[in-house]
């Protein structure tokens, strides 16, 4: 993803959430400590399932489980400045004021249908974690996750494994 859709995608992401209070250095952004991942499960369908993850010096390490090629382990490397561009997307965005889950049954849910896939991500940068769960089939869930489960697909390029 050019610098200039992923400046245009932030601007954009953070108008859709909360802003989190603390937002972090830009170099503990793009520190070897860094490590965003996503993590797709199944669907009543052919969803694609797999797990991504992003270190701060750019590796991306991919295992795809089912509907997706290859099934197993891959890997692939972005530059490390795109890692830290993508944490501090999701920061703006405020991934880190987000609710824990968005899971049937948990207050922050709302209207649920059943058969969706489920996402979940996690964000490792300096002294600041986070891990969101989250099943699509929960009605309430800020449209601004799926907008930032999406942006870690986009930076670690899943499409190239998953065709989509």
């Amino acid at each position: 993803m050019s610098a200039r859709a992923l400046l245009a995608l932030s601007a954009g992401l953070a108008a859709c959430g909360p802003r989190a209070a603390d937002v972090p250095e830009p170099a503990a952004a793009s520190s070897p400590a860094t490590v965003v991942t996503l993590e797709r499960g199944p669907c009543f369908g052919t969803c694609p399932v797999y797990r991504v993850s992003l270190a701060g010096d750019g590796k991306v390490d991919f295992t795809g489980i089912r509907f997706v090629t290859p099934v197993g382990a891959d890997t692939s490397r972005v530059a490390p400045e795109e890692v830290g561009r993508l944490v501090s997307s999701l920061d703006s965005a405020g991934y880190f004021a987000l609710a824990d889950e968005y899971l049937a049954n948990s207050p922050a849910c709302g209207r649920y249908a059943t058969d969706a896939p489920s996402v979940t991500t996690s964000v490792r940068s300096g002294t600041r974690s986070k891990t969101v769960r989250h099943d699509q089939g929960c009605a309430a869930a800020p449209r601004a996750l799926t907008a930032m489960e999406r942006l870690i697909d986009s930076v670690a390029g899943t499409a190239r494994w998953t065709g989509r």
